[in-house]
C-alpha cells in the first residue's frame, strides 16, 4: 500500500528588515509498505524525488529516520541524506518491522513514520513527516495458527467465478445491480463472525419451509457472514426465475435478496467464502467487496 503526498521546501533571506523568498522545491512523496499475510514482518519505504527546483532550494540535501508506534518493533531504518538535485531523481529511505504480537487470539496494529530532515548551506534545517497507518498483525484469524499482517481497511474482492457457478453469479449481479452494496469501495460489506447474527440473516432472507425446488437451495445477498445481512434492517427481495413467489423486486441500499440456486453453486459460494476469510485475515468488522469474474 502506498501514500502519495507532496511537500513543499522553500529558503529566505532577510535584507534590511524584508524576507525575500530566495529558493524552494517542490517534491513527490511516496510512502510504500509491503508484507505478506502469513508472515509477521513488513518492510517500508519513503520516495522522495524533487520535480520542480528554483533558486537555493537547488543546493538542499534531504535525509530521514523512520520511527514506530503500536504493537511492533523496528529492525532497521536508513535514508541516507543526499541532494535534492536533479529533478526526477528518486531518493530513498528503508525500514523493516515485526509485530510484537504472540499469543493465540491477539491482535495489535503498527504506525510507521518518516521524519525528513532538510539541510542547506547557511540555512537552518528544515523538517517535514510522512506518515502511515496501515497495518494490523494477528494471531485470531479463524482456521490459521499462524501470525500475520494486513491493511485492516483495504476492501479485499471476493471473486465468483460465473462459468464454475452461473446460478450464483447471476443472483450477485442482480442484487447489485438492484443497489444492495459490496461491488464498490464506497459501499463495501463488513464480515460478521458472530454466529447468531449470521443465521438471523439466513433465517429472515432464506425462512424455513419455504419450499425449495429438486436440486435447488436458497441463496441470501448480502451473504449472511456480512453485517449488512437482513438482520441489519431492511425488506426481502427477489428476481425473475428465483422461484420465490410473492416476494417483490425492490431496489435500494437496504435489505436482502433471495433466489433459489443450484445447491453445487451455493457448496462452491461456501467453499471461496471459507477459503477467502482465512487467506485474508478476515476479522469482525473487516470491509471487503464480492467481485463476479468469468
Amino acid at each position: 500500500m502506498c501514500l502519495v503526498s507532496g511537500i513543499r521546501y522553500t529558503t529566505y533571506r532577510t535584507v534590511n528588515g524584508q524576507r525575500r523568498l530566495t529558493g524552494s522545491a517542490d517534491i513527490v512523496a511516496i510512502n510504500y509498505s509491503y508484507g505478506e499475510t502469513g508472515l509477521p514482518s513488513w518492510g517500508n519505504q519513503a520516495d522522495v524525488s524533487a520535480y520542480r527546483l528554483w533558486g537555493d532550494g537547488k543546493k538542499a540535501f534531504i535525509g530521514g529516520k523512520a520511527s514506530k508506534g503500536g504493537s511492533c518493533k523496528q529492525h532497521e531504518s536508513k535514508f541516507p541524506t543526499k541532494k535534492l538535485a536533479p529533478v526526477n531523481y528518486w531518493k530513498l529511505g528503508e525500514s523493516f518491522f515485526e509485530t510484537t504480537i504472540t499469543r493465540h487470539g491477539a491482535k495489535g496494529r503498527c504506525t510507521n513514520k518518516w521524519a525528513l530532515r532538510f539541510t542547506n548551506p547557511s540555512y537552518p534545517p528544515a523538517k517535514s513527516s510522512i506518515k502511515m497507518n496501515e497495518f494490523r498483525c494477528d494471531r485470531a484469524t479463524l482456521g490459521r495458527n499462524d501470525i500475520g499482517c494486513v491493511i485492516p481497511w483495504y476492501a479485499s474482492p471476493l471473486i465468483y467465478s460465473k462459468s464454475r457457478a452461473p446460478q450464483l453469479a447471476s443472483h450477485v449481479t442482480r442484487a447489485q445491480n438492484s443497489g444492495l452494496p459490496g461491488a464498490s469501495f464506497k459501499h463495501p460489506l463488513h464480515r460478521t463472525t458472530d454466529e447468531a447474527r449470521r443465521k438471523r440473516n439466513r433465517d429472515l432472507a432464506c425462512p424455513d419451509g419455504e419450499t425449495r425446488p429438486p436440486g435447488k437451495t436458497c441463496d441470501e445477498y448480502p451473504v449472511a457472514t456480512s453485517q449488512e445481512g437482513l438482520a441489519s434492517g431492511g425488506k426481502r427481495r427477489t428476481f425473475p426465475g428465483c422461484s420465490i413467489p410473492n416476494v417483490p423486486s425492490r431496489t435500494g441500499l437496504k435489505g436482502a435478496s433471495a433466489c433459489m440456486i443450484h445447491k453445487a453453486d451455493q457448496d462452491y459460494q461456501g467453499g471461496k467464502n471459507n477459503a477467502f476469510y482465512r487467506s485474508e485475515r478476515m476479522l469482525e468488522g473487516d470491509p471487503f467487496r464480492v467481485l463476479i469474474e468469468n
